[in-house]
C-alpha cells in the first residue's frame, strides 16, 4: 500500500511540474524568474583593455554568439541559463543611447520566454551571468556552448581579444601571504 501511494505521489508531482514547464509567458523570464521589461536601452561603456563596448542602461557588458549568423537564436535552454538574452515585451522597440546606432537595433521572437530579444545588426545579444558588476566582461572571448563569445563595438564589430587584465585584477589574483606567481624567463632552455 505504502509503494503504491509513492507512485500516485510521484505521477501526481510529474503532471503538475510538466504543466507549470509548458506554459511560456512573454512578460517573465523562467530561467532568471524576473519580469521581461517593456522598455529596454542599449548603450556604450568602457571595459578595461577591451575599450567602447555596447552595454544594456546599467553598464553590464552585452555579447554576440556568432553560431547565431542569419539573425537567429541558438541560445536556449541552459546555454541560457549562462548566457541570458536581452529580452523586451513583445512588441516593444529597444532604444538606443550613447554611440549606439538606433537604425541597427531590432528585435527576434525569444524561444526561450515568449517575448522578444534584442538585436544589434542582426545579432541577438546576451548577458554573462558571471558578469556581477557593470564595467567587466568576464564572458568575453570564451567558447561556451558551442561557439566563441564577443562583446560588440557599435560599429557591429565584434572584439576578437580577451582583456588585458590591469594591474589591481592582476594584484587581485594573489591572496594576501601567498608566494607572488613565478613569472616566466626569457632565454631559458627547456625542461
Amino acid at each position: 500500500m505504502t509503494r503504491r501511494l509513492w507512485v500516485l505521489t510521484a505521477t501526481a508531482g510529474l503532471v503538475l511540474l510538466s504543466a507549470c514547464g509548458s506554459s511560456k509567458s512573454a512578460n517573465s523570464d523562467p530561467l532568471l524568474m524576473i519580469p521581461v521589461p517593456a522598455s529596454v536601452t542599449v548603450t556604450t561603456g568602457t571595459v578595461a583593455g577591451l575599450g567602447t563596448i555596447l552595454t544594456d542602461a546599467t553598464g553590464h557588458a552585452l555579447y554576440m554568439f556568432p553560431p547565431d549568423a542569419g539573425s537567429q537564436v541558438h541560445c536556449t535552454g541552459a546555454c541560457a541559463g549562462t548566457w541570458p538574452p536581452l529580452v523586451i515585451q513583445a512588441g516593444h522597440k529597444p532604444h538606443a543611447g550613447g554611440q549606439v546606432n538606433a537604425a541597427d537595433l531590432g528585435v527576434l521572437a525569444d524561444p526561450n520566454t515568449g517575448a522578444d530579444v534584442v538585436t544589434y545588426g542582426g545579432y541577438p545579444l546576451y548577458r554573462y551571468a558571471s558578469d556581477l558588476t557593470p564595467g567587466v566582461a568576464n564572458g568575453q572571448n570564451l567558447f561556451s556552448d558551442g561557439g566563441p563569445w564577443y562583446v560588440l563595438r557599435a560599429n557591429m564589430q565584434p572584439v576578437t581579444v580577451s582583456p588585458t587584465p590591469t594591474p589591481t585584477h592582476r594584484a587581485a589574483a594573489v591572496a594576501p601571504g601567498s608566494p607572488a606567481p613565478a613569472t616566466p624567463r626569457s632565454g631559458g632552455g627547456g625542461s
